[in-house]
């Protein structure tokens, strides 16, 4: 899963002795890597080895190095969290997404009950994130489920968005430490969803969504329907084919119904590139779905 826009290098730790940590698996999957991805920040910049870590946790170093790369078998939930006690990571948002994982690596609701059984009860007092991340939550939940929408069914776009707010409630300082917050964040929710997103030669494919636009929603006649989720088909086919910021904003501007203005603030660029992103992907768009009739060898 690609990284959010980094914000100021943090000053590189003391070389610390032992085996360095290698990196995160190639089988790790989109959730996984989420919740590996502060861990092995927090890990980096602790100053502890593996040993030291051994000494406190009561695993081997093998096998932090395992749940550390998320190599070998999906961890138990006990493992995870006596890590992060001693890393100081937030748990609340590291169990749900530990959860959301081990849904997407196949394990069964009854194991992951039983994984998590009795260490569940220290989470009841680490559920409230900070402050400013509350807020944010709140000011831009309902617009990042509407954009999340276009590309996932309800299910799936209310776990994409709740993945979102815990991620960066997990990275919120490294989002405040960014040159915008709001460019941060939505660069978390486009990766969560696109990584939820089916593709197809590399392009996400979201003509599902065709169905429940405003404009077929609007046709009662079965043949007005048909030609508009024909024109739909089309046209979402061509958007796939976009930049991801020209996409992001064709889907605000036209699918969401976001003024230029809302857009420019909820991606947090500043107007002008969002007025350059949305001519450019229009221009795109009409060469595609109409582009210019044919001219002869004399122009014709």
């Amino acid at each position: 899963m690609p990284e959010p826009e980094p914000g100021p290098a943090a000053p590189h730790p003391a070389t610390r002795p032992g085996r360095k940590l290698g990196p995160v698996a190639d089988t790790v999957g989109s959730t996984h890597n989420s919740l590996l991805a502060p861990m092995r920040a927090a890990y980096l910049t602790s100053g502890l080895t593996l040993n030291d870590l051994s000494a406190r946790v009561r695993l081997s170093k093998s096998k932090l190095s395992e749940l550390l790369r998320g190599a070998g078998l999906y961890p138990r939930w006990e493992n995870i969290r006596s890590l992060a006690v001693e890393l100081r990571v937030p748990q609340w948002p590291l169990y749900r997404l530990w959860r959301q994982a081990a849904i997407e690596a196949h394990k069964s609701r009854e194991w992951i009950e039983r994984s998590s059984q009795g260490a569940t009860t220290a989470l009841t007092t680490s559920h409230t994130p900070p402050l400013e991340h509350r807020a944010f939550r709140e000011t831009n939940e309902g617009d990042y489920s509407l954009y999340a929408q276009v590309f996932l069914n309800d299910e799936q776009r209310d776990s994409a968005v709740s993945d979102t707010f815990d991620i960066l409630w997990l990275r919120w300082n490294d989002a405040l430490a960014s040159p915008d917050v709001r460019r941060y964040a939505w660069m978390v929710l486009r990766t969560t969803v696109k990584s939820r997103t089916p593709h197809l030669d590399g392009r996400p494919e979201f003509a599902a969504a065709a169905f429940d636009s405003v404009a077929l929603q609007q046709l009662t006649e079965a043949s007005a329907r048909m030609s508009q989720i024909a024109e739909s088909l089309e046209l979402f086919t061509a958007m796939s084919r976009l930049p991801d910021r020209q996409l992001d904003v064709m889907v605000l501007r036209r699918l969401c119904g976001f003024t230029p203005d809302a857009v420019s603030a909820l991606l947090g660029v500043p107007l002008a590139t969002v007025r350059s992103d949305e001519r450019h992907a229009i221009h795109f768009l009409e060469s595609v779905i109409c582009p210019p009739p044919p001219t002869g060898r004399n122009g014709a």
